[in-house]
């Protein structure tokens, strides 16, 4: 069986997103897509496990056209995914999740190799403790993102809130790392303050925490806290920032100190958001923007 530097879980959807005053546009989108892309750009052996209708094959072309290897667990929906802009601000958005492949379960999960899992969700619709547990028992490192518990989806309107996490403790104790960005934080720990936010979740059990926010990011292990600013020049890009800085994060980390591998993570970050959709750079040109 071949072994995987890197497994991503998590929903690939379909995204429709209505900008104020244009056109509605649905194209595949995933935590999973930026992370996984950025890890195999860079040359890592990629797996990405997700859970859709087969049906909707045509998802899944991106990440075939990177070659990453994909397992599919057959759901009756394909996540759908709509995003409502009501004004000129692009942070002010709507979300709703109109369909769900709904959580993945130990019993659906398909046999393989892999250091690391990271399990990269849209919403609380993917991922429960039960799912953790089997893959710690399994022997894999673990990462969550916990915009995958932070994003609520109302049952009847299906509206997605941001809300604070009842087993946000449990989550960060099967973690061997979290990512989150600096409003996943604060509504956590109600902390302003990133790098306080993240030494009260490290004090919930998990050994390295990763908070993005719109200058750079933090990483937090063993009572100490590291900044990187992002140094991109425009930010066509900005959709994704968070699963590629992640995606380069994790996947240096696996034979580079933390110090290192923010740095690195920060230059990867940066050319993206240079340019819209998943990192399509190299090796070569993170480790050149790393070095000025």
């Amino acid at each position: 069986m071949k072994k995987y530097d890197i497994t991503f879980v998590g929903h690939m959807c379909i995204d429709e997103i209505e900008p104020y005053g244009g056109e509605r546009k649905t194209s595949p989108g995933s935590a999973v897509l930026c992370g996984a892309v950025a890890a195999k750009r860079i040359g890592k052996e990629i797996l990405a496990i997700t859970k859709m209708n087969p049906a909707d094959e045509w998802v899944l072309d991106a990440l075939k056209k990177e070659d990453i290897d994909t397992i599919v667990i057959p759901a009756e929906e394909t996540t759908y995914m709509v995003v409502e802009h009501p004004s000129e601000n692009l942070d002010e958005r709507v979300m709703y999740q109109k369909k769900s492949a709904g959580h993945f379960i130990p019993e659906e999960m398909p046999s393989f190799e892999s250091t690391h899992v990271h399990c990269a969700g849209i919403t609380d619709q993917e991922f429960t403790l039960e799912l953790m547990a089997y893959l710690k028992d399994k022997g894999y490192t673990l990462s969550n993102d916990m915009q995958s518990f932070v994003r609520q989806v109302d049952a009847q309107t299906r509206e997605i809130s941001f809300s604070d996490v009842s087993t946000k403790k449990e989550i960060a104790s099967y973690s061997d790392k979290l990512k989150m960005d600096i409003v996943e934080a604060r509504i956590l720990t109600g902390e302003e303050d990133i790098a306080r936010a993240a030494a009260v979740i490290h004090s919930w059990g998990c050994p390295e925490i990763i908070i993005t926010e719109s200058k750079g990011v933090l990483a937090y292990a063993d009572g100490k806290s590291y900044y990187q600013p992002f140094t991109n020049k425009n930010s066509l890009g900005r959709t994704g920032r968070g699963d590629t800085t992640f995606g380069g994060y994790v996947s240096r980390r696996q034979e580079f100190g933390i110090e290192d591998s923010l740095k690195f993570a920060s230059a990867l970050a940066s050319i993206k958001m240079e340019s819209p959709g998943p990192f399509s750079g190299t090796l070569d040109d993170v480790l050149s923007r790393m070095a000025r």
